[in-house]
């Protein structure tokens, strides 16, 4: 239940104050204050910790409420949030699973109308407060309930569902496939698209992109977000027929910067690049194009040589502005101690492409340490024979 208790002035300026202690020893010590519990009192603060750098708006505000820890890393962060609301326009946008409503706060930006649904109680109290104390726009209606049965009971067609499903089992184990998260999007499809114009569904980032892509038939859409080289969401735009060419745009946010790369799924197998040894600049694509399985197309696109069919790494003779990470090439050498040892290189970074041992034995057998402004890729060419290759930033 929300605890409006936390409202209070002087357990605000407690939290704020103490929000980068640890929780445990806030815990040990107990609360000061007799109408809030120690429990509520580390939740928030543990939680104001995280949405320091995920939610700076709500972190900002004053007399924000947080979920526990669990519901607030399963949110979206503003970053992401903010893109989904990129995607939508219209007059209304259902929510279907509404949550801690970090992406409701974005979509009622965009559309006319949004509607927040959420079976927990105490989530549609929270978003509901946060709303009024973020001055967000007074066009979202918050409805505790199954988001599916306040579909089924729309007697008017609207212009988006959005979708969220929950990806743990009630013992914490998270869930990757369809069929296994909460609620079952594909058991639900018909009824959806029966409902609205279009869906947008998050789902988990593990997802494989052709097996999903069959299952819900009728994508237009899928985009891949990485947020400093690491994939955060999958976003499925599904529409009503189905489409001859599925549109996947990659977006990798890193700092103030974005790197963007899209093409149409079924260019891949079509594509055909040209290989070379390592050349002078070497080229290792972003989380989220290699999520998206451009690995030939990607070549073809920036025209680059590809050291192998299945050594996801491209050189040029001359450097260009790439979408994930650029090296100057120092040397390439055989995968051999008395090599490696005339480099005199004792602490680098590993990478491994292709190749048959990891970075831990790697590190092991040549005596390196990690980090250092060298980066060593072990690797195999296009003949199968491994090298390394030192390589720096460029």
């Amino acid at each position: 239940m929300l605890n409006k208790n936390l409202l209070h002035p002087e357990i605000q300026a407690f939290i704020k104050e103490n929000f980068k202690v640890d929780p445990v020893q806030l815990i040990l010590k107990g609360s000061p204050f007799p109408k809030v519990n120690v429990k509520d009192l580390a939740t928030q603060i543990q939680a104001k910790r995280k949405a320091e750098r995920k939610l700076p708006t709500w972190f900002n505000a004053q007399q924000v409420l947080y979920p526990p820890n669990l519901n607030l890393s399963q949110s979206s962060s503003e970053l992401t949030a903010n893109y989904k609301s990129t995607l939508v326009s219209g007059e209304t946008l259902i929510d279907i699973t509404g949550g801690f409503g970090v992406d409701v706060f974005y979509f009622a930006q965009k559309m006319n109308r949004v509607v927040h649904c959420e079976l927990d109680s105490n989530l549609s109290a929270l978003a509901k407060h946060n709303f009024k104390i973020l001055s967000a726009h007074d066009n979202c209606e918050f409805i505790h309930g199954n988001g599916i049965d306040y579909v089924k009971n729309l007697q008017q067609k609207v212009d988006w569902i959005y979708a969220d499903p929950g990806r743990r089992t009630d013992s914490g184990k998270k869930i990757v496939r369809l069929e296994e998260a909460q609620p079952n999007i594909l058991a639900h499809l018909a009824l959806l698209k029966s409902k609205a114009g279009k869906i947008l569904l998050k789902t988990s980032p593990l997802l494989d992109l052709s097996l999903a892509k069959n299952q819900l038939k009728t994508v237009e859409e899928i985009h891949v977000i990485s947020v400093h080289n690491e994939v955060k969401e999958l976003l499925w735009i599904i529409g009503q027929t189905p489409s001859e060419k599925t549109l996947v745009k990659t977006i990798n946010f890193h700092g103030i910067k974005q790197d963007e790369f899209s093409a149409y799924m079924e260019e891949e197998s079509a594509a055909n690049p040209n290989y070379s040894t390592p050349l002078s600049y070497l080229y290792e694509p972003n989380a989220a194009i290699l999520k998206a399985g451009f690995f030939k197309k990607i070549a073809e696109e920036y025209t680059l040589y590809k050291l192998a069919q299945h050594t996801h790494l491209y050189t040029s003779t001359e450097p260009i502005d790439f979408p994930g990470r650029t090296f100057e090439i120092i040397e390439v050498m055989p995968v051999h101690k008395k090599h490696f040892k005339k480099t005199e290189i004792k602490k680098a970074n590993i990478s491994t492409r292709n190749f048959p041992m990891k970075p831990a034995q790697i590190k092991k057998k040549f005596g390196i340490k990690d980090g250092g402004d060298e980066y060593l890729f072990f690797t195999a060419d296009k003949e199968g024979q491994n090298l390394l290759i030192w390589a720096r930033k460029h």
